[in-house]
Formats: C-alpha cells, structure tokens, sequence
C-alpha cells in the first residue's frame, strides 16, 4: 500500500531554517506505477487559508517548480536509495507558517486534485 508521511516540522525563529522530508513507500519497483512515474509536491495550509502549492518534484529527472512567495528560499532534494524527498526551507519567515503537507501524483503540477497520495500533514511555526 503506498504511503507518503512528513516529518520535520517545529518551531523555528524568522530567519532560521528547517528541512521537512517525505519518505514514500509502497510505490511497486519496475512497473509503470514506479515513485520514478510520480511527481512529489510540497503544499502547506495556513490557520483560514485555502491549501497552497509550494513546489513539485518529479522524481524522474529532477525538475522542480517553486512557487514564487519561495522561490530562492526553499528546495527540494530526494534521496534515491531511501526514497525520501526533502524540502529544504531557508529564510523563513511568519507568514511561512503552516500545516506541511507532501503528496504524490502522476502529473507535474500544484493541482490539488491532480494529487491521489497524500501525508497527514506537519505543522511548522515561524515565531520568535
């Protein structure tokens, strides 16, 4: 059964910096349903606010789009040989603040409805 699920998130002070990751599991090796088949998206929900895209990964090659309120400030890696997909979040700030969520899909986009696969969400708090 596949599973993505987050982690890393907490407190932090505006200016400092976190790392969230996903570990995705399940994903069947060799087949067309393959993690390398999928894209990884970051998207984070703020207290009243609609949920949000921050960026996707696609597994394949590498490519990543950032939204521009984080373009410059955060980014994604993934480690290969454990199937993790980081996001590395620098400068943050108050308005940063907010559920994390990761989430997989078959398309490359920030569509929430495009994504089947998704973690239970980690709470990250820019405050000082």
């Amino acid at each position: 059964q596949v599973h993505v699920v987050e982690s890393g998130g907490g407190l932090v002070q505006p200016g400092g910096s976190l790392r969230l990751s996903c570990a995705a599991s399940g994903f069947p090796s060799h087949s067309a349903f393959a993690l390398d088949y999928y894209s990884i998206g970051w998207f984070r929900q703020a207290p009243g606010k609609e949920r949000e895209g921050v960026s996707c990964f696609r597994v394949y090659d590498g490519n990543t789009y950032y939204a521009d309120s984080v373009k410059g400030r955060f980014t994604v890696s993934r480690d290969n040989a454990e199937n993790m997909v980081y996001l590395q979040m620098n400068s943050l700030e108050p308005a940063d603040t907010a559920v994390y969520y990761c989430a997989a899909s078959r398309s490359w986009d920030l569509r929430l409805n495009d994504y089947t696969y998704w973690g239970q969400g980690t709470q990250v708090t820019v405050s000082s």
